[in-house]
């Protein structure tokens, strides 16, 4: 296989497992209302027959602090949404006024926000063990062409270099966005 190949592939496996990650933590709620907290989740509501996704049906928004308004883009499919926003995973029970529908976000206890500290912290180190396992197939893989005799020692040594170089700024990537959303989650 070739070096460049190898490399590529590594990066594209850590890569993947830094953007899961970054996904995952960014469905944790941190107690300010934000439009991805509903996106993210990726809610899909039963209308006209199918399941569609609620961002594809109903626009957004944040218009205080503490409320995501959600407004369908047709009202005849209100009960629809707030159907498939209270089987959501979301946790908060929306209310129905008018055309529009209200998720008014809880303040989150200190209790709650370390409970959730800790979660992210989790998810952080999953992310953190699937970039070391990018690592290990990356170094069987260079170890084993130079085995084949396709790289020399010196791209050895060259190649593993850049799978820890690769292995560390993945890694980094994750940690900055842990304590980021640390921060999120623990001020008041």
């Amino acid at each position: 296989m070739d070096p460049d190949e190898i490399l590529l592939e590594t990066e594209e496996a850590m890569q993947k497992a830094a953007d899961f990650v970054l996904h995952e933590m960014s469905t944790v709620r941190t107690g300010k209302a934000s439009p991805s907290l509903v996106e993210l989740i990726d809610i899909h509501v039963n209308s006209y027959g199918s399941s569609m996704k609620l961002k594809d049906i109903a626009l957004i928004t944040t218009p205080e602090p503490r409320l995501i308004v959600v407004q369908p883009y047709d009202a005849s499919i209100t009960q629809d949404i707030e159907r498939g926003l209270k089987e959501s995973r979301l946790g908060i029970n929306p209310a129905v006024d008018g055309k529009i529908i209200r998720l008014p976000i809880p303040e989150l206890s200190q209790e709650r926000r370390v409970e959730l500290t800790k979660v992210i912290k989790d998810m952080a180190e999953q992310g953190r063990i699937r970039v070391r396992g990018a690592r290990r197939e990356g170094m069987d893989k260079v170890k084993a062409a130079q085995k084949e005799g396709a790289i020399t020692e010196d791209d050895l040594h060259r190649l593993e270099k850049e799978v820890q170089n690769l292995t560390d700024k993945y890694v980094k990537v994750i940690d900055e966005h842990l304590v980021h959303k640390e921060k999120d989650i623990m001020t008041v």
